[in-house]
């Protein structure tokens, strides 16, 4: 199998495109996830404070026998604990949880704008990234307007910004504005939990290529420049969904996959409008 891809950070440092997400899964379900991930060859684990599963990946991770330099971890920041102390509390029981010393990247994972405090909730990351805590420091679910007021009261441009996006909610405005600021895009519910796997244009492009429909999603976001997340408790998934590195999409099908962009795609909430 061809190795992971990185991509690099405005900040300089690296993050392996292909990673395991871990929404919606239980805590103790997580240990066995993430240990059979990394002997797959994941070397990305992406949780939340608000998955509740921070124990379980540390532990996993530690069961996993690898050295911490060799799993890059991301967690984030839940809205109830935006603030600038509230922030820098928050990191650090996240960091308790998973049983690490460092972040490889922490992320604020709403804006929630009707909070107010996301500026605040970015200083506090400025400064974790800074102390050390924390390697690299990015948001989640941030309009190209939310960028613009951090950056601008802060001088620092997030590192990532992890959004919806998959086949049927491409965010092409928003990948643009994120490369503008020279920050990287990583995708959310990457295969549109699920919805997307049966799709006949997916379904064409997998059994030309020989491979699972999901594997061609992920394929597709590899191709596309973005760092991608994948989701799944199943043993067998977890391995095929990190098996993309040994083929590339064609133009002929990154045409047909742009055409299943739809205005209607978005599943999740509306950051502009989310008032959790």
């Amino acid at each position: 199998m061809t190795e992971q891809t990185h991509l690099t950070f405005n900040d300089g440092r690296t993050i392996p495109q292909v990673g395991l997400g871990v929404w919606q899964t239980p805590n103790d379900t997580a240990v066995q996830v993430v240990t059979t991930a990394l002997d797959a060859g994941y070397r990305h684990i992406d949780t939340a404070a608000a998955y509740r599963n921070e124990k379980g990946v540390g532990e996993g991770i530690k069961a996993s026998g690898l050295s911490r330099e060799d799993v890059f971890v991301t967690t984030k920041l839940w809205n109830d604990n935006q603030g600038h102390d509230e922030t820098l509390v928050a990191a650090e029981k996240s960091l308790g949880r998973l049983g690490l010393e460092y972040l490889d990247l922490y992320l604020i994972h709403w804006p929630a704008p009707a909070k107010g405090l996301y500026v605040e909730s970015w200083k506090a990351l400025v400064r974790l990234q800074q102390e050390g805590r924390v390697k690299s420091i990015g948001v989640s679910n941030f309009a190209a307007e939310h960028l613009d007021r951090i950056i601008g009261e802060t001088g620092v441009a997030p590192a990532i910004n992890q959004i919806e996006l998959h086949p049927r909610f491409q965010q092409r405005a928003l990948r643009e504005a994120n490369t503008a600021r020279g920050v990287l895009t990583e995708s959310w519910s990457p295969l549109g939990q699920g919805q997307l796997l049966s799709d006949p244009v997916i379904a064409g492009i997998a059994a030309r290529h020989g491979k699972t429909p999901a594997q061609v999603i992920i394929r597709w976001h590899v191709d596309s420049g973005l760092v991608v997340i994948p989701k799944s408790v199943t043993p067998e998934r977890i391995v095929q969904n990190f098996g993309v590195f040994d083929f590339q999409l064609d133009e002929a099908d990154k045409a047909a996959i742009a055409g299943l962009d739809s205005e209607a795609g978005r599943i999740g909430p509306d950051p502009l409008t989310a008032t959790f």
